[in-house]
């Protein structure tokens, strides 16, 4: 858990607000100012103070952090105030593991297994996988954690005629792809991704040791291996106050 700071003084900000733009708006803007200087657990002015500071209604400065919360740069205490949140994951736009991931952030990866079984493709598992409904799957669900701290919810599908052997192997913080490679020959190569922002069913926040409100990141991928063929269907519940995705885009000519 982030340990408490003391954040920055209500006299170190601007001293007054604009009346050409929303006072709500230049509030969140000075507080993600703010939050850039400080480190995660630095408690931010109060709500009081930044009213009396600007001349404003306590419901406007209430809802100019409530927009920082909703984008997970902030995390309430009651009692205490708010606080500057950890800072979010870019998920990356290369096929990479959780386990690689978390690596490449100087991070500790690790797993904890909840279910690990062969048992019949359900037509949508069957489609992503290119099976007959009712093939035989292994259907591989784990809660993943970086340094300890839950991460993720991952609920995997692979073709389990092609993988003997795989519903019995010990995947407590282990990587899936490098365990593919090594004992199968399976080498994942591309895959196709959706993301969706979903609420979190109550015991999913339970896993992820988040509020039942808070909202996640939905990762649905189909990943295939070096010849092509669809090796995994995979949904993955990423925590919302600690993920972002980022894409770039550029304009094309003509």
């Amino acid at each position: 858990m982030t340990a408490h700071r003391r954040g920055a003084p209500v006299e170190a900000l601007p001293r007054t607000l604009s009346y050409q733009r929303p006072k709500g708006e230049q509030l969140q803007e000075i507080l993600e100012g703010v939050i850039a200087a400080l480190q995660p657990g630095a408690l931010l002015p109060s709500e009081r103070l930044l009213a009396e500071r600007y001349g404003v209604a306590r419901a406007t400065v209430t809802q100019a952090v409530e927009g920082l919360v909703s984008r997970g740069l902030v995390y309430r205490v009651h009692g205490s105030g708010s606080f500057v949140a950890e800072p979010k994951f870019r998920q990356p736009l290369t096929l990479t593991s959780f386990t690689e991931d978390m690596h490449a952030r100087g991070m500790t990866p690790g797993s904890v297994v909840l279910s690990q079984a062969v048992v019949p493709a359900s037509e949508v598992v069957a489609r992503h996988l290119a099976l007959v409904p009712g093939s035989p799957v292994v259907h591989l669900e784990r809660v993943r954690t970086a340094d300890g701290e839950p991460m993720a919810l991952e609920r995997t599908h692979l073709p389990a005629q092609r993988l003997p052997g795989l519903e019995a192997a010990d995947l407590t913080d282990a990587s899936l792809y490098k365990l593919l490679e090594r004992e199968w020959g399976v080498r994942m190569a591309d895959a196709d991704q959706w993301a969706s922002v979903v609420r979190l069913a109550s015991d999913e926040a339970a896993l992820l040791q988040v509020a039942d409100d808070q909202p996640a990141l939905l990762f649905q991928r189909v990943t295939r291996d070096q010849g092509g063929t669809t090796v995994e269907y995979v949904r993955s519940l990423y925590r919302g106050d600690r993920y972002e995705v980022h894409t770039r885009l550029e304009r094309l000519e003509g």
